[in-house]
């Protein structure tokens, strides 16, 4: 991929995040946290107070200053748009609405062929607000990266099908054994939302993408690489064009690690369970890897942390391409100082 062919600003080619995730040299490990804006920052708590999320997603210069919060804070790497990824859900006209300690809540869930009508596609005029505060987010963060996200396409099935937050997936994988064109279809379509979500983000200003396969590690492979594959695939297809590094992620997916890479991303997300050199060599080569310390120890002390770290940095000591993240999201109870430390630790235990 060459500066030509990508569609990113220059002010954003050469950091540190786009070069790991292309898997060049870089000047230091790359830090960046899944959830870093959000409920462990008190701003964060201060700019969001008494506001639905669903309604906070749909406010450019609130979406630009709680994505920015954390860099400010924090000097991470790259920025994530924060949005959620039941947003296109929701532009599209699904009922739905996200309830405080509980999550998205689908009003009428998607159980027949029927309901796949309610499905249409997305286009940019359904989410003007995304374009408006990409748009702010990238003048403010000159030379700092913006992640754009979405949903993939198995983990929008499972709260449509289920209508909710499930432990189980019983509807959903209900319908993936026992009415596997109807769930095929309901993927592609899926596949199809996502993909414009994204393309909006890429276009607007984002410098990477990152699908979010939160709920993939309740499948099988032989599930995996039947029945979801095929549908985020096709995701990373529709967006291979711009030239935009292409970062899969998923909870539980040890299991899953190499087929979540032959999916199409040019990064694989490991959670905390598999080591990264051991993860490296379920993926294979060609990726760039992020990850992957255990939330958790940020609730310890600054010397355990540090250690913890370490031991990240040196199984990923062997990498081509690394970009330091937790294992999944930051815990609401995470103390900012915590992360603000582990960014300095990373940068400077790696620099050159």
């Amino acid at each position: 991929m060459t500066a030509h062919e990508s569609k990113q600003p220059t002010a954003t080619y050469d950091s540190a995040f786009l070069k790991a995730c292309r898997r060049e040299p870089v000047p230091h490990t790359p830090v960046w946290f899944m959830r870093q804006a959000g409920r462990s920052l008190p701003e964060y708590r201060k700019v969001r107070e008494g506001i639905a999320m669903l309604d906070s997603c749909m406010r450019p210069e609130l979406v630009t200053e709680i994505t920015l919060q954390p860099v400010r804070r924090h000097d991470v790497d790259a920025a994530i748009y924060f949005s959620d990824i039941v947003v296109p859900l929701k532009a599209i006209g699904i009922d739905l609405d996200i309830k405080p300690g509980v999550g998205p809540v689908v009003e009428q869930p998607v159980r027949t062929r029927a309901d796949l009508a309610r499905l249409r596609d997305l286009s940019p005029e359904d989410v003007p607000y995304v374009t408006e505060a990409i748009g702010l987010l990238t003048r403010e963060l000159g030379a700092t990266p913006l992640i754009g996200f979405a949903g993939a396409p198995f983990t929008l099935a499972s709260y449509l099908v289920e209508g909710g937050p499930s432990r189980t997936y019983e509807n959903a994988k209900a319908m993936m054994y026992g009415d596997p064109q109807l769930w095929a279809d309901l993927l592609d379509r899926l596949a199809d939302i996502t993909a414009a979500f994204l393309k909006v983000q890429i276009e607007a200003g984002a410098s990477a993408v990152q699908l979010f396969d939160s709920w993939a590690g309740a499948l099988a492979p032989a599930d995996y690489r039947h029945s979801v594959m095929p549908a985020s695939a096709k995701v990373f297809d529709a967006v291979a064009g711009y030239g935009v590094p292409r970062i899969h992620f998923g909870v539980g997916t040890g299991e899953l690690l190499g087929l979540m890479g032959e999916a199409g991303a040019d990064v694989v997300g490991v959670d905390w369970r598999v080591p990264l050199d051991e993860a490296t060599r379920r993926v294979g080569p060609g990726k760039a890897l992020q990850g992957n310390l255990d939330p958790t120890v940020l609730f310890t002390d600054k010397d355990t942390v540090a250690a913890k770290a370490r031991e990240v940095l040196d199984a990923a000591a062997g990498l081509e391409g690394h970009i330091f993240n937790l294992g999944h999201g930051v815990m609401p109870n995470t103390d900012p100082d915590a992360l603000t430390r582990l960014v300095e630790y990373v940068h400077t235990a790696t620099a050159h």
